[in-house]
């Protein structure tokens, strides 16, 4: 068992130690809209294809982003009805290099004249 707390301890200080932004007030903003919305079903190239592909079609037209460059690939990955972009990073700290990704991310999609997948 104190093997154990080694791990648990390491997140712990990253966490307590780790840059902290307002940004992460998004999952108040998703929350609300389940709230009010419902969730919806999970998209069905998402669901596992191994228990029930065969019958129900899930996993069905699913693409791993690791077999693509940058390893994204856009994508449904919300419920149908469900759009929204819930994260917005802050120009600070590490977060402006995560706006610079997600933006050449967005870039890459022309299928939604440069926006990202939800």
């Amino acid at each position: 068992m104190p093997e154990g707390y080694y791990p648990i301890a390491e997140a712990i200080l990253y966490l307590a130690t780790a840059p902290k932004s307002n940004s992460a007030g998004a999952i108040f903003k998703a929350m609300e809209q389940i709230r009010q919305e419902g969730s919806g079903s999970v998209p069905i190239h998402l669901m596992d294809a191994n228990r029930d592909a065969k019958g129900l079609g899930h996993g069905q037209g699913y693409l791993f982003p690791h077999d693509f460059k940058d390893h994204y690939v856009p994508q449904q990955y919300l419920p149908d009805g469900v759009a929204g972009e819930y994260y917005s990073p802050s120009e600070q700290g590490y977060e402006k290099k995560i706006k610079d990704w997600m933006t050449y991310l967005r870039s890459q999609n022309p299928k939604k004249g440069g926006q990202a997948a939800n």
